[in-house]
């Protein structure tokens, strides 16, 4: 089938961002169309002593400024954080976001006040005209500083700064395992702070509906009813009063997933001037007030016996939280513990896993949200432990792989792994990459002056998340639309779900229509985040199809005079079976709407679906880097890069090649340049622009191979694992392997992530002893 599942059917999305129709929240503007301008916080810690909006509020075009105490005169809340688990998060303290600071700034960008004025240059000039008094306080910018004893509690209430604990695993069998290793591998590391950077900024327009005194939101968001069930609890409103809409939405990797202070702001902007009220960030904006990914820091134990077989991990993660839990600030940590074993076979471990408050920005799942760091740790252990222990890095994983004979398989934290199989993927990954042959293009760059590096990193992430609904709904002319809880916001589901509803139902890939990104048309959705629209998205459509299929047998059945028995479904059309009677399933949805049919048949033909993943499914891989550095200047060129991944049943070959590939971007940047970094003494933000934040371009990332080893996984009815985050689960762990196997040259055997050039520069400076 030209447009079935398993064909590389090009994005139907394209043609509309290519040709500038794409329709953004920023493209938005109904009549009397007022713009919001924010004032932040300049400090990152102090007390607010005073804020006078009078000269602003008397400026030209200014229609309203809502400070703190408008906030509280309108009884507007805060935003609260729902990734907190009972029975796996120990909660010491999660007060809610505040929208708009009151008398305490506790990070750098922090909202003071809302400006609104006919013009967006009158909101910025009036923003800027608001008249702040602040008694500074120093800041802790890190959770061993937070932690401290003499740190400043940012919490009223508070005993400390710890937001919670999670703790799994056996701690009395690790520490007697670790105790008993003939080798205990030992390592720190710090995995940096980083920016989403979306192509499109956030932005936030709410709309009054006087008619029905209601607020329709637009918003660049993954998750609308997260938006609309947050904005509703902040404002005192029933979700019904709020209809939340999400237009095409420029890219999100997780911190779109949240919903941020701005969008309560301007909702209620909107109800307080009773006109529509637009706020989009500026870059600046968005590096300062978007919520982070990252910033863990952590130190590990990897014990093996005297035949190099792991016999206990054991760990210890600080996350750096910022000032408030974001709404998915329980994520990360989670996943960072929970995962850390990896791929490998790891008779006992222990790990505690901590979120700490800090006066910088919240931090929210990025691009694989603790999944990246538990891969860059055991990874960045195995290849230190080879080193060690004089075995030879693929050596040291073969011995210690899971075997696929053993899957289903239970790890010692808390998850069981559905299937696959490591070390096919692992050959796989070595043959493509021509590892063999490594020494000889190694010894070719020395001769040039090069120093050449080649590294790998397996990795193993969760993937799909509760459950998700979908709808299907036949017109009258045989139409088919399709109503999605999951959001597309770049991955390409309006082509991938018309491929499978025209692959089960026989319908043309052309008379389907996805709708999603409206409260008001979608009775729930959960979004998308944690690669989980095919698993949970695409299980509920199958559901969905079935229900149509059946409800189609049933109709066709009376209209054709036989029991639904006798009816068989293929190819679109519904058949009796043993005979050439047939009707299309075009023609059985339009028989549906006539007044012919028994009642309990219903109106129309329909279905609806809904799928629960019971746990998770474990997308998996191999990725191998090689990467050339010049030790004059310490700059890294990434040579190559190969993936082979087992993500399940592939729907789109050629969407989920552009998935891996862009993820792999987003980890060779964290890898070599991307990095938020605040001031150590004044905790302002010192990468406040692109001229600043470096971000990869094309000329960064090497020719990528992509290639699938797939184990349908039978969790789920299509057999998918999940793939978009896979890429940048493994790149940022095999591209620091193959950059620590070039720096071996001198002697150099660690690199704080981002490995930039100066870095790089430094550490062989320093290897030297120059």
């Amino acid at each position: 089938m030209k447009f079935g599942i398993g064909q590389s059917v090009p994005r139907i999305e394209d043609p509309r961002f290519l040709t500038g129709r794409g329709r953004y929240v920023a493209d938005i503007a109904p009549p009397g169309l007022l713009h919001a301008e924010i004032l932040r916080a300049p400090v990152a810690h102090g007390r607010l002593v005073r804020l006078d909006a009078a000269r602003a509020r008397a400026m030209p075009g200014v229609v309203a400024v809502l400070t703190a105490a408008e906030a509280a005169a309108d009884r507007v809340g805060g935003l609260a954080c729902h990734t907190l688990f009972p029975g796996l998060h120990r909660v010491r303290h999660a007060p809610a976001m505040p929208v708009l600071a009151a008398e305490r700034i506790l990070h750098p960008g922090m909202a003071l006040a809302v400006v609104v004025a006919r013009t967006r240059a009158q909101a910025r000039d009036a923003a800027e005209a608001i008249e702040v008094g602040i008694e500074d306080l120093d800041p802790v910018l890190t959770p061993a500083a937070a932690m401290a004893p003499d740190a400043p509690v940012l919490h009223e209430g508070a005993a400390d700064n710890l937001a919670f604990e999670i703790e799994m695993g056996d701690a009395a069998a690790t520490e007697a395992a670790i105790a008993a290793a003939a080798h205990v591998t030992r390592l720190a590391i710090h995995n940096n702070r980083v920016s989403a950077n979306a192509l499109e900024p956030r932005a936030t327009l709410a709309e009054p509906d006087l008619r029905e005194g209601r607020i329709v939101v637009h918003a660049s968001t993954q998750a609308p009813h997260s938006v609309r069930a947050e904005i509703a609890a902040a404002l005192s409103l029933p979700q019904t009063a709020i209809r939340v809409i999400a237009p095409d939405v420029g890219g999100g990797f997780g911190m779109k997933g949240a919903v941020y202070p701005e969008d309560v702001l301007v909702a209620s902007a909107a109800r307080r001037t009773g006109r529509p009220v637009l706020w989009q960030a500026s870059r600046g904006e968005s590096l300062i007030a978007d919520y982070h990914g990252r910033d863990e820091w952590a130190e590990a134990e990897l014990a093996f016996d005297a035949e190099g077989r792991i016999t206990a991990l054991r760990l210890r993660v600080d996350y750096n939280q910022g000032a408030f839990l974001a709404s998915g600030g329980g994520v990360s940590a989670m996943f960072a513990a929970a995962l850390a074993t990896g791929c490998y076979r790891v008779p006992v471990a222990h790990a505690l896993a901590r979120g700490i408050y800090t006066n910088t920005a919240p931090t929210q799942p990025y691009r694989g949200a603790g999944r990246p760091e538990a891969s860059y740790l055991i990874e960045r252990l195995m290849d230190r432990a080879a080193r060690e222990l004089g075995i030879d890095r693929v050596e040291l994983r073969r011995r210690n792989l899971i075997p696929a004979e053993a899957m289903p398989f239970r790890t010692p934290l808390i998850y069981t792994i559905d299937g696959g199989d490591y070390r096919a993927v692992l050959d796989r990954a070595l043959e493509l990459a021509d590892w063999q042959s490594a020494p000889a293009r190694k010894a070719a760059a020395r001769r040039a002056g090069l120093w050449r590096g080649i590294g790998l990193a397996l990795h193993m992430e969760n993937a799909g998340l509760v459950n998700e609904a979908a709808e299907i709904r036949f017109d009258q002319g045989g139409g088919v639309t399709v109503l999605v809880g999951t959001f597309s916001h770049g991955q390409g589901h309006e082509t991938v779900y018309r491929q499978m509803v025209s692959d089960w139902l026989g319908v043309p890939f052309e008379a389907i229509r996805i709708l999603q990104g409206d409260t008001d048309a979608v009775a729930f959705g959960r979004g998308t985040v944690a690669s989980r629209s095919m698993i949970n998205g695409g299980g509920a459509l199958k559901v969905a199809a079935d229900r149509v299929i059946e409800k189609g047998r049933a109709i066709a059945a009376h209209l054709m005079e036989v029991s639904p028995a006798d009816i068989t479904f293929e190819a679109g059309s519904f058949r009796v079976a043993g005979t050439d009677r047939a009707m299309p399933i075009a023609k059985v949805a339009a028989m549906s709407f006539l007044p012919i049919l028994p009642p309990e048949l219903g109106l129309g033909l329909s279905g609806q679906g809904d799928f629960l993943l019971q746990g998770f499914t474990f997308p998996n891989g191999c990725q191998v880097a090689e990467v050339e550095i010049d030790p004059e200047t310490g700059r890294t060129r990434i040579v190559s890069l190969v993936s082979v991944d087992d993500v399940g049943t592939v729907i789109n070959p050629m969407l989920l090649e552009g998935q891996l590939v862009g993820g792999i971007a987003q980890g060779i940047g964290q890898a070599l340049m991307e990095d938020v970094v605040f001031d150590p003494g004044s905790g302002q933000l010192l990468t406040g622009s692109f001229m600043d934040y470096a971000m990869p371009r094309a000329s960064d990332i090497p020719p990528v191979s992509v290639t699938t080893l797939s184990t349908p996984t039978p969790t789920n009815p299509l057999g998918v694992k999940g793939a978009g985050e896979a890429g940048t689960v493994g790149a940022t762990p095999a591209v620091i392997s193959a950059v620590l196997d070039a720096l071996a040259e001198c002697g150099v055997d660690d690199i704080a992530l981002p490995a930039t050039p100066a870095r790089i520069w430094q550490a062989i400076r320093a290897a030297r002893g120059a």
